[in-house]
């Protein structure tokens, strides 16, 4: 047999109610989920940051993190609200590698789906617990959503999942913004096609139940870069790239217009020190194009404590070990200096 059932996994009830939100809490995140989306029905002129790890690989340096953010925040928070990434999924390119906290809690040992569903639930929580910040996570696995959907305040849909169907219907039935990546081809009409589909009801089967949905206003689209046929890397975040946007979400009359511009990946060719120039450029653009400006909401940047990346085994406290992101002194520079541009 070429698929074996290790065991059987708790209801996402169950796992919830282990780490559970109190009222306040509850009362805490609604807030906070309305006001990411009042900028993204264009309510409210702030400019997001969904900022944090390429991936979470360890809670006590992820926390520290967040804990650093949460004191800049406090600063900035009435210009560029703050969605810190807490990434507990990882897309390997080959399969290979490092899958993220949900298959490994201890990057060092072996996949344990279990404890890294604990895991994920528990550090969204502590993060939340502590800092008052909701969090962003990738939905690389829809089934997975229900075990963290009353804690997180964004969910990005991948570059390799965007054109999966069951990616595009549950999105459709989430009350929080998504973000659909552009696909790694480059095709931006995956994209609209992608949020096209999130935004209008469905009826469909989910964890061995028929579901329907109402449709997700607030799916929008995250430009990444892409690879051309030779693997080499190529931006989209220039003035023409977001003019042609704006153009292609007008003639589809999608609702609520929205971009976040990822200053990683691609569109930097992991080059994670070009992160800043790319989001300085972003913010010139909008300064001189209305539409330009109506149409992006806000940056997707990595970062952690450390600049770059390392091998599991290094061990060094705040570096990434998947993509290289940008240190934590550069992150706290570049924030202070978006805001200044606002």
């Amino acid at each position: 047999m070429s698929m074996e059932v290790v065991r059987l996994l708790p209801d996402p009830a169950e796992i919830k109610a282990q780490y559970a939100l109190t009222p306040e809490q509850t009362s805490i995140k609604k807030a906070r989920d309305a006001e990411i989306a009042a900028v993204l029905t264009g309510e409210s002129d702030k400019f997001l940051m969904i900022i944090g790890p390429c991936s979470a690989d360890r809670e006590d340096a992820v926390l520290e993190y967040i804990h650093r953010l949460a004191r800049v925040q406090e600063k900035v928070k009435y210009k560029v609200p703050a969605t810190p990434r807490i990434y507990t999924n990882k897309p390997r390119t080959t399969g290979d590698g490092y899958k993220g906290m949900l298959h490994q809690p201890d990057p060092t040992k072996g996949a344990d789906m279990l404890s890294g569903l604990l895991a994920i639930r528990h550090l969204h929580t502590q993060a939340f617990e502590d800092t008052g910040m909701v969090c962003a996570d990738e939905m690389l696995y829809p089934e997975n959503y229900p075990f963290l959907s009353d804690v997180i305040g964004y969910v990005a849909v991948g570059a390799r999942s965007v054109e999966n169907q069951q990616h595009r219907l549950v999105a459709s039935g989430i009350d929080l913004p998504v973000g659909m990546k552009n696909p790694t081809s480059g095709d931006l009409t995956v994209m609209i096609n992608s949020i096209t589909a999130a935004q209008h009801p469905h009826t469909f089967l989910f964890r061995n139940e028929e579901v329907k949905t109402t449709g997700n206003p607030l799916c929008h689209a995250i430009l990444r870069g892409s690879v051309n046929p030779y693997g080499q890397t190529q931006p989209n975040y220039h003035y023409e790239d977001l003019s042609r946007l704006y153009e292609m979400y007008a003639s589809k009359g999608l609702q609520n217009m929205g971009l976040i511009v990822d200053a990683n990946h691609s569109n930097s060719g992991k080059k994670y020190l070009e992160q800043i120039r790319i989001s300085n450029e972003v913010l010139h653009s909008c300064r001189h194009s209305a539409d330009i400006k109506k149409l992006v909401k806000g940056l997707m940047i990595e970062s952690y404590l450390e600049d770059g990346a390392q091998k599991v085994e290094e061990g060094v406290f705040g570096k990434s070990i998947t993509d290289p992101c940008l240190g934590w002194e550069k992150t706290e520079n570049l924030l202070y200096t978006i805001a200044d541009q606002l």
